[in-house]
């Protein structure tokens, strides 16, 4: 039974249904569990026949690594089920219309995105006092679509979902940090009380950055009364602007774009200090050492404070996490362990462990695995509104929405994460 399950697990594909119901996801995990169980019994025999020094056959490692890949693909697909599932209608009903001037935004937001009339828009945000003007930036889309994308963001970003958001309506968020803070010491009841030193402040910036995405639509799309053009304009801009801040929070430059933590200067932790991310070396350059390399793992996770290690997460990219997966310790029990229920994340080691694409793999000198609170360490600055500009000009017969949010992001306490550099 379980050499099927080994084979199935190698061969199965996962179909990804538009809107999978509660019985697809209960079985999409019962597959993905069954996937790790034939993981651990394979990767069992290939360490079985290292420790007799023997090695491992091609066909013992190339299953390993089959049954690997099928397990990411499998843990995948039930993310984007539960995604898809998650994600609630747009459209008007009891208890969602909301406000008289809400449904009337909505109402004249819909008559734009159909058929360009922006005359109604036009006088909503006039007696809004909006600071956009629609010819030139586009009009602002109503809330439930604004909540609706930036909430879809918060599953599709893998930083965007630990990180701590703030909402601002100006340009730059400006965030004052404490250097040092006033002298304080023990004094007797009689003893003289000397005057203490003022506490200095420094000042964190995080301007917002605009962040487009374009999709285009046929007329004829735009006519269907039964399609929902506004879940339809959130369902394309999500998954692109998640891509695109997904990698500008980890390694982005700040020119135009947030600032992404491994863009910060590192520093090896015995050396730590404010403005720098601490790092430690695994000893080998560009891997883990052959023996104890759950050890390194372990430094890792007690350089962090312990204040800071009860919201802590791994982030690292799916090659990483596929090459500690086949880790054990020394009991015999794997340091990588898959959700303990639908919805919830993998762990490594107790701690929870966060997928993200755009960390870089295990080579020489990277920063490959991060470790850390993220909503302490790391701020991400979301600017009030989201615009759309319609174009049936640029791409004809085909109409764009250019959609435009603003976004910014940087480190805002730089103790609580630390990076695993892959160096000698």
């Amino acid at each position: 039974m379980m050499q099927e399950a080994i084979t199935a697990s190698e061969t199965k594909s996962v179909e990804i249904k538009a809107i999978g119901n509660g019985q697809e996801v209960a079985e999409a995990f019962d597959e993905f569990m069954s996937a790790f169980d034939a993981f651990k019994q394979a990767n069992d025999e290939r360490l079985e026949k290292i420790e007799k020094r023997v090695a491992p056959d091609v066909l013992t490692v190339e299953k390993v690594d089959r049954i690997n890949r099928s397990l990411e693909e499998q843990k995948q697909a039930l993310d984007q089920m539960l995604l898809k599932q998650a994600r609630p209608s747009l459209g008007s009903s009891p208890g969602r219309a909301g406000s008289v001037a809400s449904l009337e935004h909505k109402n004249a937001f819909e008559t734009y995105v159909r058929r360009g009339d922006e005359q109604a828009l036009r006088g909503i945000e006039q007696k809004a006092h909006s600071y956009g003007s629609g010819p030139d930036g586009g009009y602002l889309v109503p809330a439930e679509i604004e909540t609706e994308i930036g909430r879809r963001l918060a599953g599709l970003s893998p930083i965007r979902s630990m990180a701590s958001v703030r909402q601002v309506s100006g340009a730059v968020l400006k965030k004052p940090f404490s250097i040092s803070g006033p002298a304080v010491g023990w004094v007797g009841e009689t003893d003289a009380r000397p005057q203490t030193a003022s506490g200095v402040l420094a000042e964190l910036q995080f301007p917002t950055m605009e962040l487009y995405a374009m999709p285009a639509a046929t007329a004829s799309l735009l006519d269907d009364a039964a399609v929902d053009v506004e879940q339809w304009i959130s369902a394309e801009v999500e998954t692109a602007f998640a891509e695109q801040e997904s990698a500008a929070f980890i390694s982005g430059d700040g020119v135009n774009k947030p600032r992404g933590f491994l863009d910060y200067a590192t520093v090896a932790e015995e050396n730590w200090q404010w403005g720098r991310l601490g790092h430690l070396a695994t000893g080998v350059a560009g891997g883990l050492p052959a023996e104890d390399a759950s050890d390194v793992l372990i430094e890792l996770i007690y350089s962090l404070k312990a204040g800071y290690r009860q919201n802590a997460n791994w982030v690292m990219n799916r090659k990483s996490q596929a090459a500690l997966r086949k880790l054990k310790d020394r009991d015999g029990n794997y340091l990588w362990q898959p959700p303990a229920s639908v919805g919830q994340k993998a762990s490594l080691m107790g701690f929870g462990l966060v997928e993200a694409e755009d960390m870089p793999d295990m080579a020489a000198d990277a920063s490959a695995i991060a470790f850390g609170d993220f909503s302490r360490g790391y701020l991400v600055v979301d600017r009030t509104g989201v615009r759309v500009l319609r174009d049936p000009y640029s791409a004809k017969p085909y109409v764009l929405f250019y959609t435009t949010k603003r976004v910014g992001g940087g480190i805002q306490d730089f103790d609580a994460i630390k990076l695993l550099k892959f160096a000698a």
